[in-house]
């Protein structure tokens, strides 16, 4: 069996913890499911916070510095790893996010950040929080633009995504916002870098009528599940859960439109909103 994939350390602060961790793990002579048992964590979560998947908050800092005898490096260097950009409830999932391979990704009211359009997301910040200042919401844009240039590589990651047809048909930031945010999806489609199918209406009642669900794979770390709600977010590693939200995942497939139907339906509500924006 394959050993474990070679870290990076100048990645990132997470890599940078993960590597050292799992130097330090191995040279105590412990194997992930003994580090883990006094921190009350599995050993998988802790071969994801070696690979960099899950972030190492400052209460396991403390205990790692303890039980590996590593004087407060875990301590010292945790607060670095830990800084981010986004939102507190995110910014764990979003780290995850862009070093995931396979993204899927169900939407039931907006359409994905990782798809989204500058006056689209800015229409969707701006009613989150409509008394921030515009310097606030430009820099929250900025951040979720960036975060789309993920798709900038031609294959990787993988990014599967089910529309509601709410997505398609609430008119966020008005119709010249929602054709221009509904043709760059339709374009990603044809340029074949992502795949996209919408859940009808017509579908009727279906097994994540309860909110937003995201599925990551990773090349040598177990999946993840981020359900996300208002101001919240919550990121699974339980295998069971995981393969629970997965089911849930492909049952949104088989209901949905096909792809090439999808297609054809997002070009066509892109196309109205077009004409409703012309004098």
């Amino acid at each position: 069996m394959p050993g474990p994939k070679p870290l990076d350390p100048s990645s990132s602060p997470r890599a940078m913890l993960g590597a050292e961790l799992r130097h330090k793990r191995e040279e105590a002579g412990l194997t992930q499911e003994e580090l883990g048992s006094p921190l009350f964590v599995s050993g998988s979560f802790i071969g994801q916070l070696e690979a960099g998947t899950r972030r190492m908050q400052m209460d396991y800092a403390v205990k790692m510095d303890e039980i590996l005898a590593t004087d407060g490096y875990f301590v010292r260097n945790c607060e670095a790893a830990t800084k981010s950009k986004y939102p507190d409830h995110f910014a764990e999932a979003a780290e995850a996010e862009a070093i995931a391979t396979t993204i899927k990704e169900y939407a039931p009211q907006l359409i994905p950040g990782l798809l989204q359009t500058k006056a689209y997301a800015w229409a969707v910040f701006r009613a989150y929080r409509p008394t921030a200042t515009e310097d606030v919401i430009d820099e929250l844009v900025t951040a979720r633009l960036e975060r789309a240039q993920l798709l900038d590589h031609p294959t990787t990651p993988l990014l599967w995504v089910v529309l509601d047809e709410a997505v398609l048909r609430r008119k966020t930031g008005g119709p010249a916002v929602m054709a221009e945010a509904l043709r760059h999806v339709a374009e990603m489609v044809r340029k074949h870098r992502v795949i996209v199918q919408v859940l009808p209406f017509g579908a009727g009642a279906h097994a994540a009528m309860i909110g937003a669900l995201k599925l990551m794979s990773f090349p040598d770390a177990p999946p993840l599940a981020y359900i996300e709600g208002p101001e919240m977010g919550l990121l699974e590693d339980d295998p069971a859960t995981v393969a629970r939200h997965e089911l849930t995942y492909d049952l949104l497939g088989a209901s949905a439109l096909s792809p090439q139907d999808s297609l054809a339906l997002i070009e066509s509500v892109a196309e109205d909103y077009a004409h409703e924006d012309q004098p």
